[in-house]
């Protein structure tokens, strides 16, 4: 656990993934952050979260996280990786890995993503990873003191 958490600090402290991440996400991204993140992932029963490793290093992560409730057959799919990385379809074939695994997997029917408008390659990401766009959520996400439109896309269980 420390050397990952040593990893995702490394390769999370950066701005520019801070900006398309929930403020739950801190910047500047520290070692505690990420040892706090480990810890709270192997607690939380409705959270599947793996780390994303390129030569035994982690350098980013993708969760599930099943809703609840009426929504218990929903879960949201969310992801990052390291800068260093980005544009060589690692974070696609991993979003495409872990979407086919768990719908045909488990009894989950439908992933979604949020998106915030400031994001277009993580909406390509998705899209090339077979979700589809299900709309536009007008100035609904708040980031670093700006009124964000968020995108929702959603990927179905086959055959519902």
């Amino acid at each position: 656990m420390k050397t990952d958490s040593k990893s995702l600090a490394k390769h999370g402290n950066n701005p520019k993934i801070n900006i398309n991440l929930r403020d739950g996400f801190p910047y500047p991204y520290k070692i505690e952050d990420a040892i706090e993140f480990i810890e709270n992932a192997k607690k939380n029963k409705n959270a599947w979260i793996f780390a994303i490793v390129i030569n035994k290093e982690a350098v980013g992560a993708i969760g599930v996280f099943r809703k609840d409730n009426v929504y218990r057959f929903s879960a949201e799919i969310g992801y990052w990786l390291s800068e260093e990385f980005w544009g060589k379809g690692i974070t696609t074939k991993a979003v495409k890995i872990i979407s086919d695994y768990f719908l045909k997997e488990t009894d989950i029917v439908r992933l979604f993503a949020s998106v915030f408008e400031i994001n277009p390659p993580s909406m390509r990401i998705l899209e090339k990873a077979g979700f589809i766009n299900e709309g536009i959520i007008k100035k609904s996400v708040f980031k670093n003191g700006v009124l964000l439109n968020e995108h929702v896309y959603s990927k179905l269980k086959e055959g519902i």
